[in-house]
């Protein structure tokens, strides 16, 4: 390794996120928190920060390296902000990406397009070590509408329900080297390499 890499622990479980901050954070060796036989903690905060604070701070506790987590989640105007933590486990604590996809279809029904407005948002979080005083905070932002059906077959979760207005499709229709340089997650971890010191 290089003066400039760090070998960091990644909190997270999820394949997809997984994939996308590798591809993103090439420069550094990034170890997925299973690897060490790591469950993944409870996430009992009311915020996107807190989450992947307690996350962050569970897997630096737990392999003594530096770590970093994301907390993300979709945020829908038209349902007051639902799903939003709750994302991931929106239709229920075992729920599948398809079935929390289709409760915000469900929950959206007929509702216009121009009252569709969503974003994705994304925070990280990077622990040096449990009891580091300065974790560093990233924020991702990624402004779109929710569709009435899903389309296109890439990325995870909410990507097939989430219109990008730019590109003229979801977010699931575009390539990942497209979707890294636009997506919420991709704009976090950007920030996110700004503040990291060798």
């Amino acid at each position: 390794m290089s003066a400039h890499t760090q070998e960091i622990i990644l909190a997270s479980g999820n394949v997809g996120k997984i994939r996308e901050i590798q591809a993103i954070l090439n420069q550094h060796v990034i170890i997925p928190q299973s690897q060490f036989n790591l469950t993944e903690a409870e996430e009992t905060g009311q915020t996107f920060i807190e989450n992947a604070l307690i996350k962050a701070r569970h897997a630096t506790t737990w392999c003594q390296r530096p770590a970093i987590a994301d907390d993300s989640g979709l945020v829908v105007d038209a349902l007051d902000g639902a799903p939003g933590v709750i994302s991931a486990r929106y239709a229920g604590a075992k729920a599948s990406d398809a079935q929390n996809l289709a409760k915000v279809l469900q929950q959206l029904g007929d509702t216009p397009i121009t009252k569709r407005s969503a974003r994705f948002i994304c925070v990280i979080a990077f622990l040096k070590h449990p009891d580091d005083p300065c974790p560093i905070i990233a924020q991702g932002v990624w402004e779109g509408q929710i569709l009435f059906e899903p389309k296109g077959e890439n990325g995870f979760g909410y990507d097939p329900i989430f219109w990008v207005p730019e590109q003229n499709c979801s977010s699931a229709e575009l390539s990942a080297e497209i979707k890294n340089s636009l997506s919420h997650r991709g704009q976090a971890l950007q920030q996110f390499q700004q503040q990291l010191r060798p």
